[in-house]
């Protein structure tokens, strides 16, 4: 079995690695308030596909700290095609977002029984009955596991990462002649930064004012802004300047809990839906993920960071440092 398993990660380090494009323009390494919006999408970009790249291995190996790695990377990589849209909107852009979403949901389920065992095992020490429930739950990871080992040594997984790689460097987004076209890619970072945080915040506050009225459904999608918001922040945390830089640790702070609060919530509820697929243990495991009183002890605290938040006034744009000129 450990032969077999050894060949499979042979197979994989020498014949699954996905490579970039490899012409590709010479970026500044860092991103400035002047900067152009299609070489900021450029560099916040290449910086996040190279860390999906790099767990690669680590997550067909089975390393859990390697698949949360990945699953991190490649949200990041979604949330600046979103940011960054409508620039990026191209004819590709569809085909390009539909093969992350594939990938993310690859390694969605092995992540989420990953988030359950560690529950269940932080909660219920050794105990014979937990014992044979975990064996249960392991089975099933593996299984799920097998399956994404399998996805990420295809040849889809492949061409994912050469044709994400290929549009983020040249795609039909970056050459379009149209007067808008042109203007979406010359705006400067720190104004479509400024304009897309303004629209995103307040969306997300409208929202978190009715948080405790939500449903699973709507809280996972608040949950999903409030993920954007905070990924977008840390990307662009080039453009805060020093005399700023509290503001901004103090707004990564208050989405930060609000993030995890709601994550532990989600968590919870798919904990529920896994639970009841385990065979012979469903209705009893579910129970685990269930407490009223955790609920609502975590929506208390979304909604306390979600008011200091809102008093923070975040995202102006004296926030950004003074802008200036596109740069190349």
């Amino acid at each position: 079995m450990r032969a077999r398993k050894s060949r499979s990660t042979t197979r994989s380090t020498a014949n699954t690695h996905a490579k970039p494009a490899t012409r590709r323009n010479v970026l500044p390494a860092r991103l400035s308030p002047g900067m152009a919006c299609d070489t900021a999408f450029r560099i916040i970009a290449r910086r996040h596909l190279g860390a999906v790249i790099a767990q690669h291995d680590g997550t067909c190996r089975g390393d859990p700290d390697a698949l949360h790695q990945i699953r991190i990377a490649l949200t990041h990589l979604r949330t600046a095609i979103r940011f960054f849209s409508p620039m990026v909107d191209d004819n590709v852009r569809p085909e390009v977002w539909a093969e992350l979403k594939w990938l993310n949901s690859q390694l969605g389920m092995v992540r989420d029984l990953d988030v359950a065992i560690e529950r269940i095992v932080a909660e219920s020490g050794d105990e014979l009955a937990v014992v044979a429930e975990l064996q249960r739950w392991d089975e099933k990871r593996a299984e799920s596991h097998r399956l994404l080992a399998r996805a990420l040594q295809s040849a889809r997984y492949r061409r994912l990462v050469e044709q994400t790689s290929t549009w983020i460097e040249s795609g039909p987004w970056s050459t379009r002649r149209s007067k808008e076209a042109i203007r979406l890619r010359r705006c400067t970072l720190a104004d479509h930064a400024t304009e897309r945080l303004t629209e995103w915040e307040t969306t997300l506050l409208k929202k978190a004012r009715k948080l405790k009225k939500l449903d699973v459904e709507k809280r996972h999608k608040l949950r999903l802004l409030n993920k954007r918001m905070t990924y977008s922040v840390e990307s662009l945390a080039d453009l805060f300047a020093d005399g700023v830089a509290t503001k901004q640790k103090s707004i990564l702070k208050q989405l930060r809990k609000a993030q995890r609060s709601l994550g532990q919530l989600n968590d919870d509820a798919r904990g529920q839906a896994l639970a009841a697929s385990l065979n012979g243990a469903g209705i009893e495991a579910s129970r685990r993920f269930l407490n009223r009183k955790r609920e609502k002890k975590l929506l208390r605290k979304a909604s306390t960071a979600y008011r200091k938040l809102d008093k923070a006034k975040p995202f102006r744009s004296s926030d950004l440092a003074p802008r200036s000129e596109p740069e190349a």
